[in-house]
């Protein structure tokens, strides 16, 4: 067996599948040091300024010489911010409709989505209601809920902001986007929003702003007007508790595949994300879009380097050139903040064997598989097109997710190969391993293990296939790792752009 891989042709780097001592041959040349898995060589010399090349795209640039064998990483790699001459709607690659049409047991809503999960959400409008909030969650354990088997829980979505913030502006209106989704989140059955009162994230403007009507299934109150913290618990516990049969009239019925929204996430990346299991992920995406379905890419600043790929595959122009807009917003707000687009990789994922942005993004971006890309939106702003989108968000894995749920995805599925233990309320979270070696030291952590592509020789096509059954058996009910392990109460983290006051 090869000791590395060669991911095109055009490449001058490739990737050590093992741990390679000094001298271990490599595409005609040796190693000239110690190599970590994952790790780079060169396989020609490279002088300062050259570009280093993976996946046939640049991901950085030569910063010394580099002769072949030589270890190519951080210590001899530099980025430079990416000048793409950008082209629209050149890719395009259309799947063709499903012939036969997957179904799985959701629950349908009076507004015509489907859930995944049959939750009553607490929702917070600021971080002075947190407690509130949690206390009444924190009534609903097992014994409260055995008389009520179809819902899944009591869920508090508590968050450290709402106050102390401009009442306009972006910040504003990404956390009221953030609002809206999650009040009217189909894994949702009933709402109980729980704020202070004097906040300037007001309770009654979001109502008003998204035509949000009070009901036997949505209840707001305000600890002020409540009169203190253990009146509004009580008060809170009361209308929960009335709330629970209704939710336990929603059953699971027979729903389309087209009835997925999925979030595609990556974090604590390594060499191999974008080699098995962030590909596996977008051929699975590809499956879902011919049925109709829906896959959401995220974390802007990760597809940093790789966006001209995807503008190609944008359905039209416009679509295209509003990726762009948010590629020229990220390089102002990390200026304006003393900061570089490079600031990410993380050390975790340098220690996995990634240089540059550039790197990680072109194997992050394999997540959105190949179809055309229908529309671009702003953070948490409802998903209206069917298909491959994207939508604006940090990195930061909590703040990206919590996006994209409250944009409408009723799953989510988590490439990692360092490892994480991330989790997620009200929609399910599948983590896949990028290589064997993790998934066997975390296997209490992860649903599926792409590391098989390069461990076993399983085909990508197959690997993908196997995410796509997974999805129609989470959305049916079947538990993740994650929820076996009770994650996803702490995960809610509205992205905070702007000062606090």
């Amino acid at each position: 067996m090869s000791n590395t891989v060669r991911l095109d042709a055009s490449d001058n780097v490739v990737t050590a599948i093992k741990a390679l001592e000094i001298g271990s041959a490599v595409e005609g040349s040796a190693t000239t040091g110690l190599i970590p898995r994952g790790h780079k060589i060169a396989t020609q010399r490279l002088n300062v300024g050259d570009a280093v090349r993976k996946y046939a795209q640049v991901i950085g640039y030569a910063c010394e010489g580099i002769e072949p064998g030589d270890h190519v990483h951080t210590h001899n790699v530099e980025f430079r911010n990416t000048s793409a001459d950008y082209e629209f709607a050149t890719d395009l690659r259309p799947v063709a409709p499903a012939e036969n049409r997957d179904t799985f047991m959701g629950f349908k809503r009076p507004n015509g989505k489907v859930g995944t999960r049959n939750y009553i959400a607490v929702l917070t409008s600021v971080n002075c209601s947190a407690t509130a909030a949690r206390k009444i969650a924190d009534a609903f354990g097992s014994e409260e809920l055995a008389d009520f088997p179809n819902v899944d829980g009591v869920v508090a979505f508590v968050h450290g902001t709402g106050c102390g913030m401009a009442g306009s502006g972006e910040g504003f209106d990404a956390l009221q986007r953030v609002m809206w989704g999650y009040a009217r989140h189909a894994n949702h059955a009933g709402v109980l929003m729980v704020g202070l009162g004097c906040e300037m994230n007001q309770i009654d403007w979001l109502l008003e702003a998204y035509g949000i009507e009070k009901g036997p299934l949505f209840h707001a109150m305000n600890i002020q007007d409540v009169a203190g913290l253990q009146r509004t618990v009580d008060l809170g516990i009361e209308k929960v508790r009335a709330m629970l049969p209704h939710a336990n009239k929603c059953v699971r019925e027979p729903c389309p595949a087209a009835e997925l929204t999925v979030a595609l996430q990556c974090g604590g990346s390594d060499a191999w994300s974008g080699i098995t299991a962030n590909p596996a992920l977008g051929y699975a995406c590809d499956l879902l879009v011919a049925q109709g379905g829906t896959g959401v890419l995220a974390e802007t600043p990760e597809i940093y380097g790789a966006e001209h790929l995807l503008t190609r595959r944008a359905a039209n122009e416009k679509v295209g050139q509003k990726l762009v807009k948010l590629i020229r917003w990220w390089e102002d707000y990390t200026h304006r903040n003393k900061g570089s687009m490079d600031n990410n990789p993380s050390p975790g994922n340098k220690k996995g064997g990634l240089t540059t942005i550039l790197e990680k993004s072109l194997g992050a971006s394999s997540k959105g598989g190949t179809t055309p890309l229908k529309g671009v939106y702003q953070y948490g702003e409802p998903i209206a097109e069917r298909g491959f989108v994207f939508m604006d968000s940090p990195g930061y894995d909590p703040a990206s997710v919590t996006g994209q749920i409250a944009s409408g995805c009723n799953l989510v599925t988590f490439t990692t190969g360092r490892g994480s233990a991330f989790g997620s309320k009200p929609s399910p979270c599948l983590k896949i391993s990028t290589n064997t070696e993790m998934y066997d030291r975390m296997k209490d952590d992860m649903d599926f293990n792409a590391g098989v592509i390069l461990s076993d020789g399983v085909s990508l096509e197959q690997a993908g296939r196997e995410i796509y059954d997974m999805w129609l058996r989470v959305a049916s009910g079947e538990h993740t790792k994650s929820e076996s392990q009770g994650l996803g109460d702490f995960e809610f983290v509205p992205w905070q752009i702007g000062a606090t006051m």
